[in-house]
């Protein structure tokens, strides 16, 4: 019986003893003046020794080293403080993929240009005086290539341009394979409209227009993806926080210094259900955010492999210098079919009165090409360098949003076990950790949330997302969808080549071998039963090119 009084004797006595101690801590407020003077604060606001807490509208209201106006100033620094980890890491992702848009960007514009010049270089040397006559058309085509890269088909139709460069370089060939007739605008109109159906350059066009459209579908869309992102986490990042969020964070992170606690840190469970409270529209965010980074993944496998940009635009002075060799080998039978189609054109006296058929035997070839070095493209770096680095960033952003409140919530800026601010004293938080977006918030036991009314802001942007998403998944098709958003007041309509099939993921070329329908000719063409007279023109009209060939060599050499 002494002993049991004994025991209650001292338990009472610790008790007081504790009660003392925090009294006397709250009768000094010096830890807090400290602690409150160290964020900017004027030391005057706070209490030498506590006060009666009853006017505080966030933090508990006994006896307290905090006044009405500490908290309102601790509201606003609550609010930089939650806010500012977040901005943190929103900047950091801004600054990636602006890096990385930059890069691609200027990798695609260096390819365009080292072709261009490569194709210059190449057809001095090859063509000589005929080429330099004649370099507008090749200038005009890459300038094409370059708008429609930058601007898509709100500037350049690709497929009618490509027509338009083939047919215009069908007609200045034609007219030097056969020199020695005149020409009118209509005959040439006649010759252009049948270039398709005429193929003087072989299947080359055909091949080349699905591998350009692919190519430039799929960088200019992917590229465009990479500027989308640091715009989205831009705007979203300027969402303030609510009411609610600031009064939560101002008792999770600072009603500790009124009960003279200041090296108190909240529970980590506790600071997950104020973020996510805090950041529920953002995390709303996250499902089609991750939808877009799976559609921007897909299309740098595409990048890597059958809609390479550089495997396209690195050799093309060749491929278009194959095409002029095919044009060169079938001169006779595309002259032979325009005659029989357009008609015969009439001679050309200037030609008739220089110099005579007989006086040469020159069998007028253009000389082959001879393809040297290749220039280095984009500072010695490749596409496939590039492609691999982003794809390691894009899977690294995958839940960004979502994510947020973890990455709050670790570190210095929580306290591990029991030993934490549960935000009404030093104890264990028991409240459920809710879950992340606007509709679990309904449940959130910390921050006041009104599931009715999501953020304008982030809702428009979840709708531009799944609009990239749209045209990022019709590139990896080979088609530009956007087309429809970039010409709708023009009357543009959507272009590609409609890749849908397992054979887009190969690198070969085999998977252009399928010939095209040529369609109802709309010319006649010259049979088998070819008669002998126009045979004769047609050996007529190489000798007598030839004649204008050997009259050119000096100036070729």
């Amino acid at each position: 019986m002494k002993t049991l009084l004994v025991l209650c004797v001292v338990c009472t006595l610790v008790v007081l003893s504790a009660s003392v101690t925090a009294e006397q801590k709250l009768k000094n407020c010096n830890e807090v003046r400290a602690a409150y003077s160290s964020k900017g604060f004027n030391v005057n606001d706070v209490p030498n020794k506590g006060v009666n807490g009853a006017p505080l509208k966030v933090c508990p209201q006994g006896f307290s080293c905090c006044t009405v106006e500490m908290e309102e100033k601790l509201s606003q620094q609550s609010h930089t403080e939650i806010k500012a980890p977040v901005s943190r890491l929103s900047t950091n992702l801004q600054s990636t993929f602006k890096q990385k848009h930059d890069h691609f960007d200027n990798f695609f514009r260096e390819l365009l240009k080292n072709a261009e010049v490569s194709l210059h270089n190449m057809f001095v040397r090859t063509y000589g005086m005929m080429y330099v006559q004649n370099a507008e058309l090749f200038k005009n085509f890459f300038e094409a290539l370059t708008r429609y890269y930058m601007s898509g088909s709100a500037a350049v139709n690709l497929d009618s341009m490509l027509s338009d460069f083939w047919a215009d370089l069908l007609e200045r060939m034609f007219r030097l394979v056969n020199v020695q007739y005149e020409f009118s605008d209509a005959y040439m109109e006649c010759v252009s409209r049948h270039t398709e159906q005429l193929q003087p350059f072989g299947d080359v066009p055909r091949k080349l227009r699905i591998q350009l459209t692919r190519a430039f579908v799929a960088a200019r869309t992917f590229v465009r993806g990479l500027a989308l992102m640091p715009e989205v986490v831009n705007r979203v990042s300027t969402v303030s926080a609510s009411p609610s969020c600031v009064r939560a964070a101002m008792k999770m992170l600072y009603c500790p210094y009124c009960s003279g606690q200041v090296a108190l840190k909240p529970c980590q469970n506790y600071c997950l259900n104020v973020m996510r409270g805090c950041l529920a529209n953002q995390a709303d965010l996250d499902t089609e955010w991750n939808n877009f980074l799976d559609a921007m993944l897909s299309l740098a496998e595409r990048l890597e492999g059958p809609f390479n940009f550089e495997s396209v635009m690195d050799p093309i002075d060749v491929k278009i210098s194959e095409a002029i060799m095919n044009m060169q080998e079938n001169s006779m039978q595309v002259s032979q079919k325009v005659f029989q189609g357009c008609g015969m054109p009439k001679p050309s006296m200037a030609f008739r009165s220089t110099r005579s058929v007989k006086e040469t035997s020159f069998t007028g070839r253009f000389r082959p090409y001879s393809p040297d070095a290749r220039p280095t493209t984009a500072a010695g770096t490749s596409l496939d360098r590039l492609t691999n680095d982003v794809k390691k960033k894009l899977k690294h952003a995958k839940k960004f949003w979502s994510t947020l409140p973890e990455t709050v919530c670790a570190g210095e800026r929580i306290a591990p076990g029991d030993e934490c601010w549960n935000g009404t004293a030093k104890s264990r938080y028991e409240s459920v950790v809710i879950g992340n977006g606007l509709a679990n918030q309904v449940s959130n036991p910390d921050v006041d949330v009104d599931i009715t009314k999501p953020d304008i802001m982030i809702r428009s942007q979840i709708a531009v997302l799944k609009e990239m998403t749209s045209w990022l998944k019709a590139a990896h098709s080979g088609n530009d969808i956007s087309v429809e958003n970039d010409e709708e007041a023009s009357g543009g309509e959507e272009s590609g080549s409609g890749c849908d099939s397992p054979s887009c993921d190969s690198n070969e070329d085999i998977y252009f071998s399928t010939p095209p329908n040529p369609g109802k000719p709309r010319v006649n063409l010259v049979h088998s039963n070819t008669s002998a007279g126009v045979a004769s023109q047609g050996s007529m009209a190489l000798a007598l090119c030839g004649l204008v060939l050997a009259l050119l060599a000096p100036h070729l050499r």
